[in-house]
């Protein structure tokens, strides 16, 4: 004997409902299968970079074969950078009275004296190459027995090829003191041997320049050993030493 579903007032037949499950029987949301997300943005501004650091590369390695092409067409030589005169124009020394604070066991005495001197520099600076030279500040210093006594400094300038230009600076001592052993021998030197040898010491800083473009520093080292007579206010030697070296 078979049974038939009630038909409902409007003719459809309802299906009945699938059997629930258990009490206990555990329900999963339905699963569906996704594939990993790939951002597009992320991806084009990685290839952005690459490209950039490549141009970038590229720029860098012609500026390159440009400067080593200028070298090589220009040969640069370093510049010269040489003392000339030294113009004595004011040179005096006061010994100072003894105190007792200037007291030594070595020196009784506490001999002590103070130096004052004016003199002028000439320097002469000589360029060599097919292009101009631009100087930077140069300071220069001048020295006792190790001691600092003055400093003078010279402007930065530009130099044009295969020229020479007269380059001065003038270094002012208003009287320093020396203190003991050294204002003996300052006064021994004055005083006995007519004598008084200082030393010159700077350094100059060039850079030749190309079409604009300026290329990596040279240095120039200057030392220059001077004597000096107190009493006829004049410059008795010259020896000067000089060494170009690339900074």
């Amino acid at each position: 004997m078979t049974t038939r579903a009630n038909p409902q007032p409007n003719g459809e037949h309802r299906q009945r409902p699938p059997a629930s499950s258990g009490p206990h029987e555990p329900r999963y949301p339905p699963y569906y299968a996704t594939t990993p997300y790939r951002s597009s943005g992320s991806a084009s501004f990685k290839g952005c970079c690459c490209c950039l650091f490549l141009l970038f590369s590229f720029l860098a390695l012609l500026v390159l074969a440009v400067l080593l092409v200028i070298i090589l067409a220009v040969k640069p030589k370093k510049p010269q950078f040489d003392l000339q005169q030294v113009g004595v124009q004011y040179m005096g020394i006061t010994p100072n009275s003894p105190t007792p604070s200037a007291m030594n066991p070595n020196d009784p005495t506490g001999t002590s004296a103070s130096l004052s001197l004016t003199i002028r520099l000439l320097f002469q600076a000589v360029n060599p190459n097919k292009v101009g030279i631009k100087y930077g500040e140069s300071r220069f210093t001048v020295m006792y027995r190790g001691i600092p006594l003055g400093k003078a400094s010279v402007p930065g300038f530009y130099q044009e090829a295969h020229s020479v230009r007269q380059v001065d600076a003038t270094i002012v001592v208003d009287r320093v003191n020396l203190l003991q052993a050294d204002a003996a021998d300052l006064i021994k030197d004055a005083s006995l041997n007519d004598r008084v040898e200082l030393r010159v010491l700077g350094d100059v800083g060039a850079k030749i320049r190309v079409m604009n473009v300026d290329s990596p520093g040279v240095q120039v080292s200057v030392d220059c050993a001077i004597v000096i007579s107190p009493r006829k206010q004049t410059l008795t030697n010259k020896q000067c030493g000089f060494d170009g070296l690339n900074v």
